[in-house]
């Protein structure tokens, strides 16, 4: 039996109605209990910041584009190299670190789970591959939907039960989390060197809208009682005036809530914020999108907040990575996975000098600022696109001091500056809104009740920072908040310390979560007999080589929908 007492922290646990109390965690055997006995391993926490361990609802960090991406950057590695020591192995960093890097790095920034968004169903085995040689972290993988042929006619067709059936069976069939929708019927559509451009233009050869791909996954996400909400990469992200068909998105379900959590999750909406006609005239729609969340329970959004400096962009959004390509001039790799969905990767510099990304930088922040509740807007970069997650405690200096904004806004330029709303916003986020932004709001979005805070029963995931937040202003020491979320003093995950004063000392294997939905056998049944036919007469490898097996992971947590 393993007991550790962590005393004399100062905590921030919103779901308990914590908010920078000097208390003791305890922790028995990989759960916060009410209290340990005189024998427990003691850790001082006096004068320090203790939340619950970081939950990143959306950071790319397994599967084949991601390994493009590692291919397209020999470069990038070659900076950036991670020495073995006596408790990891070596590593290559940059923007798309290897498996075990990715899991060092954000153990020392105190995140614990790490949620990979977007895996072609084809190639989830990889993911999951991928997954397990990632250590510390707990984590999961949301399937692709939004371009798969068979699911569209299924959509076109009527064919609900039908549809709610395939979405369910490759769900299990994957060990996936949640629904995952990009550019919805768009990738498809670039099959054909197309695209589509609103939410009502046909999908090339297959006559159904984005519009009803959109509400048809969004009632069978609900039919399946899924843990977390479709999650949404739009139509037209990217292009100037990107923000209508942002709020068309959100709008086109809304009919469909009926209370409770939101039903509709909008992903790294900074690139799906922009005014304007062209990239001359390129502007902040942050506030339009911010008031529309303001007067709408049914939406959840993250931020993918733009940090200058390298990225490497990478989405199944295939008919933007080319237009990217074309723009930049860059390396580009792109691929079409069967029936289901494709992808492509460009490497990118974000400058502060340019225009364009000046207005990029303002959208994130703007968004996160100007929506009133901190539980339905998450922190992001959208790793690797518009930064690398090691950036976070940067962003949170940002969010947490006026003074760190302005500091980066002097130095824009004037151009950009006239078309962005954030130097008239005042608003500092406090320790707890950080605390919801990081870890207790995207863990609630994620349906993971054990995770994100420290009441009893909880998951033992605990970061420890080398702060006081009694003594510490963040609004003014913005630089100290920024060194201290960079390394974590302590980090407890299920109740073993993993990082002791800024370093890894424990490397376990981390839970891999997967849902099983909630329907009818007769229902799931009748879809693999169908599948079975499609599969013969489509697919490249046999029905039977498809599914994965929960033994195939190398920790797995069945999640019960419902």
């Amino acid at each position: 039996m393993t007991e550790i007492l962590i005393k004399n922290g100062i905590v921030y646990d919103p779901i308990n109605g914590i908010d920078g109390e000097q208390m003791d965690i305890a922790i028995r055997d990989g759960k916060i209990v009410e209290s340990v006995g005189p024998e427990a391993q003691v850790l001082d926490a006096s004068g320090m910041l203790v939340m619950a361990g970081g939950v990143d609802i959306h950071s790319h960090i397994a599967g084949s584009k991601v390994n493009a991406g590692r291919l397209l950057r020999p470069e990038d590695h070659a900076r950036d190299v991670e020495p073995k020591t006596r408790y990891t192995r070596s590593g290559v960093g940059g923007t798309v670190p290897s498996t075990f890097v990715t899991g060092y790095r954000y153990a020392r920034m105190g995140y614990t789970t790490v949620f990979e968004p977007a895996t072609p169903r084809l190639k989830t085995r990889h993911t999951h591959e991928e997954l397990n040689d990632t250590p510390i972290l707990d984590k999961a993988c949301f399937p692709l939907f939004g371009n798969d042929v068979l699911l569209m006619e299924y959509i076109r067709d009527g064919k609900i039960e039908e549809a709610v059936g395939h979405v369910a069976w490759m769900l299990e069939a994957t060990k996936g989390y949640a629904i995952k929708i990009v550019n919805p019927g768009g990738v498809e559509a670039w099959s054909w060197g197309l695209n589509v451009r609103s939410l009502d233009e046909p999908v090339p050869k297959i006559n159904v809208t984005p519009r009803e791909i959109l509400r048809a996954l969004c009632r069978i996400a609900q039919m399946l009682k899924l843990p977390h909400p479709i999650h949404v990469h739009p139509n037209n992200l990217g292009k100037p005036g990107n923000y209508e068909t942002t709020i068309e998105t959100m709008d086109c379900v809304r009919d469909l809530y009926e209370g409770g959590k939101p039903i509709i999750h909008l992903t790294h909406v900074q690139f799906t914020g922009y005014g304007g006609r062209d990239w001359v005239s390129i502007s902040s729609e942050a506030p339009a999108i911010a008031d529309y969340i303001n007067k709408h329970p049914h939406v959840s959004i993250d931020l993918g907040q733009v940090v200058f400096g390298q990225a490497t962009t990478m989405t199944a959004d295939g008919p933007f990575q080319f237009l990217l390509h074309e723009i930049t001039g860059e390396r580009w790799t792109n691929a079409d996975v069967e029936l289901e969905t494709g992808a492509g990767v460009v490497p990118y510099v974000f400058r502060r000098s340019n225009p364009v990304n000046a207005v990029q930088w303002a959208i994130g922040l703007e968004l996160a600022l100007e929506i009133r509740d901190p539980w339905r807007v998450f922190l992001t970069t959208d790793h690797p696109n518009a930064g690398v997650f090691t950036e976070y405690p940067r962003v949170i200096s940002w969010l947490m001091s006026r003074k760190a904004r302005e500091r980066v806004i002097s130095k824009l330029p004037r151009s950009a500056r006239r078309r962005i709303n954030i130097e008239t916003m005042d608003r500092e986020y406090t320790w707890s809104e950080i605390a919801i932004i990081t870890r207790a709001g995207t863990a609630r979005s994620l349906g993971l009740k054990d995770k994100g805070h420290l009441g009893v029963g909880a998951d033992a995931d605990v970061a420890v920072y080398p702060i006081n937040p009694r003594e510490v202003n963040p609004s003014k020491d913005y630089r100290a908040v920024r060194k201290a979320l960079k390394n974590a003093y302590w980090v407890i995950k299920d109740g073993e310390i993993v990082v002791n004063r800024g370093e890894i000392v424990s490397t376990p294997t981390g839970r891999t979560y997967w849902v099983k939905p909630y329907i009818e056998e007769d229902v799931l049944r009748a879809a693999e007999e169908t599948l079975r036919e499609k599969f013969r007469e489509y697919y490249t490898i046999s029905f039977e080589n498809y599914p994965i097996p929960e033994s195939f992971l190398a920790k797995p947590v069945m999640v019960k929908a419902g």
